[in-house]
């Protein structure tokens, strides 16, 4: 059906334009909102939630043997799986949510509140989590799914302004050094809270536990902080039909309206789709490693805290180079390919991170050097390969469609990884369902036209894919 689209008024439209202080207000928010993706969901949240769910399980702090249950809602639930369900519950309240709040953002003359109301509101959720004491894992729960929805929510608006930063040949590089950035503004605040963590530690479960509060509100603070750049210096780049209503109507009525006719319409760009759906299956596997190594090192490799701390800044400071490396490549080869050959690397970083020895802080470091070279190369070009392929005017709404799988909101990955743990208490054997994802993403995209794809959403290819 897609061959039946042509969308040639959209071909006149000149490659947008963008100042550099413009393109550089917006890789900042990389660097703000990394804060949130690196200290609080890859290091912190999941060992002090789990902590703290084992805490009102009846569990002593600091005993890693303990397999006793919580009851949110009167639902049983092993204590280690309650991070693990925290997530998968999290991504199907964004299946409403985010897409919604891309069509408000496509109706919208002021995209920039939108992007302040998400941000401070996931970041005032975050320094939140300072009151979550004890045996409060309800509380907890309950501000990480704030947290995480409104940082879903900003991404998608964030998202929204890459097309109109830059033309087709220019968009993997933008979005690539926007990734560097994040990495290096995320490690930044890594590296302090380590030496925080060295610091104040003094062994004790009591300490380590606090401290992890700490490092969790000092990110939201980041995150508050840095926003402010991007609200300052992005511009305005209201659609077509934002600049028609002109600021009249209900901007979030007409949304649900606009989405509803964008999903009514959607099967006329089924390359698009297949994309998406190719993106949402290696991604999951890509945001569960993310999202569970903390837990994964010290729950079944039982790694200190201190070691995943320096594991991950590892992994940050390698993302920002593996990111323009990639972007590179990109250049050369097309995002395409160099996507391909990202899932390539992921599935053997899958098998060595299952054969990892317990207790062994060195392979697990070589491990997260590895992915540090992929991750952020993988991510960065998958953002902007999207880019080529949404219909002028509704960047909003289909990023809202992809932020669905992206950044911590994926839920098969995280939700199978629960599940066999409960089943087998081992998070190893979990570990091993993830290949699928990686195997089954890359024959998806693999199976993707992307030159006729691009196409036939009315946009014009790079010179590489």
């Amino acid at each position: 059906m897609a061959e039946t689209v042509t969308p040639a008024a959209q071909d006149d439209t000149p490659p947008p334009t963008s100042t550099r202080r413009e393109r550089t207000g917006w890789y900042f928010y990389d660097w703000a909102n990394s804060a949130f993706q690196t200290t609080v969901i890859t290091v912190f949240l999941g060992p002090f939630l789990t902590s703290v769910a084992k805490i009102a399980a009846g569990c002593e702090l600091g005993a890693s043997d303990c397999t006793g249950y919580v009851y949110p809602l009167g639902i049983k639930v092993a204590a280690g799986s309650y991070y693990p369900y925290l997530i998968s519950l999290s991504v199907l309240l964004t299946v409403f949510v985010l897409p919604v709040i891309g069509a408000i953002a496509d109706r919208s003359l002021h995209k920039k509140r939108l992007l302040a109301g998400a941000a401070f509101t996931g970041a005032g959720a975050t320094m939140g989590m300072l009151f979550v004491t004890g045996d409060r894992y309800l509380l907890g729960g309950a501000l990480f799914m704030v947290a995480n929805i409104s940082f879903g929510a900003a991404i998608v608006v964030y998202n929204s302004f890459l097309p109109q930063l830059g033309g087709p040949d220019e968009r993997d590089a933008i979005s690539s050094r926007g990734w560097a950035l994040g990495y290096l503004g995320g490690g930044l605040l890594l590296a302090l809270n380590l030496v925080a963590v060295q610091s104040f530690d003094n062994g004790t479960p009591e300490r380590t536990l606090d401290l992890a509060r700490w490092s969790i509100v000092s990110a939201g603070l980041w995150w508050a902080a840095f926003t402010l750049v991007p609200l300052r210096w992005l511009r305005e780049h209201p659609t077509a039909a934002a600049l028609a209503a002109g600021g009249r109507g209900n901007v979030l009525t007409d949304g649900f309206r606009q989405l509803g006719r964008t999903l009514r319409e959607v099967k006329a760009y089924p390359l698009t789709l297949f994309f998406l759906l190719a993106f949402l299956v290696y991604n999951d596997g890509i945001q569960t490693v993310i999202t569970l190594a903390s837990v994964y090192g010290t729950e079944e490799l039982r790694l200190g805290q201190s070691t995943l701390i320096v594991t991950i800044l590892l992994v940050q400071f390698l993302a920002f180079g593996g990111a323009l490396g990639l972007g590179a490549l990109a250049g050369r080869i097309g995002a395409w390919k160099t996507v391909l050959l990202s899932l390539v690397l992921w599935t053997a970083v899958i098998v060595a991170a299952f054969r990892l020895p317990a207790e062994a802080p060195l392979p697990f470091m070589v491990l997260g050097a590895g992915i540090g070279l992929v991750l952020g190369g993988s991510q960065a070009l998958s953002r902007s390969l999207f880019s080529q392929l949404i219909p002028a005017g509704k960047e909003g709404e289909y990023y809202g469609f992809y932020e669905i799988s992206d950044k911590g909101t994926s839920w098969l990955g995280p939700a199978a990884f629960g599940l066999v743990f409960q089943l087998t208490s081992s998070y190893r054997v979990g570990l091993v369902s993830l290949l699928i994802f990686f195997v089954v993403g890359f024959l998806l995209l693999l199976a993707v036209p992307m030159r006729r794809a691009i196409v036939a959403a009315g946009n014009t290819p790079p010179r590489v894919l």
